[in-house]
């Protein structure tokens, strides 16, 4: 019916446009001429631009809405970033702490170590200067001793004895 109603309209759009030579204004056909256009325009073309245009709403709609959740996942990845940072923040305080009380404590074990070690050396030093020390004495009594035998059995009496003793250790 409504196919009927067009075809009627488009008809007598055609029938009321005829020019009229009269001097007679035609204002009032023009009009029903422009009324009818309009009307078969927009029955034609209305309901396909009313959809074309819900749908592009709906489009920007759906468009702004996965914008929009995109925000709030980049604001919570933020936080949790920031959170994260503060956390990492903390532990390497933390952890230039604890670096700082071992590195005391190895400190601590190392001049402990070397403090006995020092000790060590020195008594070992003194152990080694009273061997050579013994040693020493050991070699000068040897010598004298074979000395005194190298000498004549005649001239082995006391004082030589003596003598012989003095040069060696002066």
């Amino acid at each position: 019916m409504s196919r009927i109603l067009v075809l009627l309209l488009m008809i007598s759009t055609f029938a009321l446009a005829s020019e009229t030579s009269h001097g007679e204004t035609d204002i009032v056909q023009r009009t029903v001429n422009f009324l009818l256009f309009a009307g078969l325009i927009w029955y034609l073309v209305g309901e396909p631009v009313k959809n074309y245009f819900a749908l592009r709403s709906q489009a920007i709609a759906n468009e702004l809405k996965k914008v929009q959740e995109r925000l709030n996942e980049s604001t919570i990845l933020k936080k949790e970033a920031l959170a994260k940072i503060s956390d990492a923040e903390k532990f390497a305080e933390d952890l230039a702490i604890s670096s700082k009380k071992e590195n005391k404590i190895i400190n601590e074990k190392i001049i402990s170590q070397c403090e006995l070690d020092l000790e060590t050396m020195s008594k070992q030093a003194i152990s080694l200067r009273n061997f050579a020390q013994r040693n020493m004495i050991q070699d000068v009594v040897e010598d004298v001793l074979k000395e005194t035998l190298a000498q004549s059995s005649s001239d082995f009496d006391k004082e030589a004895i003596v003598n012989v003793i003095l040069k060696k250790v002066a």
